[in-house]
């Protein structure tokens, strides 16, 4: 059976979500009104209707209820519009409560029936009291979600080590996972000061050119190996990875190669035979 879907964000950069079109001629751009697990939602229409079959889903999607109405609009941009007074009152109520948590964010769904507050912290954190004294003052439900540090700085924003806005401000929507084996596959420093973002997590970008290093490391011959040139056999004493060079110790001499200049087989290098000092 086909499925006639559309993805869903619900704020910037944020996570794509597909819901059924529902028989609604959608197109990119379009805000539309969806029910989620937080409540009623307006949400930005970005793609075109797509066709999928019931092997693709992975749990059961929800329909579009209807496309966003001028009032729909205005009672999303009277919600934003509290967003600086929920956060004044939050703060002052978690100090308050000496809780060790950072405010990030708060949203009122459509309908103003729940409001909920992001945060991060290092570790658990006992709200129970911050959420009757926040329902008494805002007088609904109130929901406070704990984020990661990651999705902390997504909020946050700020300048990379490179002097660019950071990647999950400006175009990352999703994380996926940076392990230090990527940052030893590329020859990085392991000093923590160096591989963080500003979220203390390693680098994302850390991740974007690891299948490149992967290949070219595949085809590298190691440190400390033996290898031909048309200079003659050597060692690798080092790799240049961005270079995608290798620096070989000859019998009197020190030089750098590209790759595909050196290799492990004597017979892929075109030289005098005297020079591969075959008796060794």
């Amino acid at each position: 059976m086909q499925h006639t879907v559309v993805a869903i964000q619900f704020n910037y950069l944020g996570k794509k979500y597909y819901f059924e079109a529902n028989d609604l001629e959608l197109k990119q751009n379009d805000y539309v009104v969806v029910e989620t697990v937080r409540g009623y939602e307006l949400g930005e229409v970005i793609s075109d209707i797509i066709q999928i079959s019931d092997e693709e889903i992975v749990s059961p999607l929800k329909p579009v209820l209807r496309l966003a109405t001028a009032e729909d609009i205005q009672k999303f941009k009277d919600n934003m519009a509290e967003q600086p007074k929920v956060m004044d009152i939050t703060e002052k109520l978690v100090k308050k409560h000496e809780l060790d948590m950072k405010l990030l964010n708060s949203e009122y769904t459509l309908d103003k029936s729940k409001l909920i507050i992001y945060f991060t912290a290092e570790g658990r954190v006992d709200f129970r009291e911050l959420v009757k004294d926040l329902a008494n003052e805002f007088h609904v439900r109130i929901e406070l979600r704990q984020v990661g540090a990651r999705d902390g700085a997504k909020v946050i924003g700020g300048i990379g080590p490179c002097g660019r806005q950071t990647c999950c401000t400006s175009f990352l929507r999703e994380f996926e996972p940076v392990t230090i084996k990527m940052a030893k596959t590329q020859n990085l420093s392991l000093n923590p000061a160096n591989i963080s973002g500003l979220c203390g997590k390693l680098l994302c970008c850390i991740r974007y050119e690891n299948e490149n290093y992967k290949n070219f490391k595949a085809e590298t011959p190691n440190v400390d190996s033996t290898v031909y040139t048309v200079d003659g056999k050597g060692k690798v004493i080092k790799i240049n990875y961005a270079e995608q060079s290798v620096t070989v110790k000859l019998a009197d001499d020190t030089k750098t190669y590209h790759i595909d200049n050196v290799s492990t087989n004597k017979e892929d290098v075109d030289l005098d035979p005297e020079l591969l000092n075959l008796e060794d």
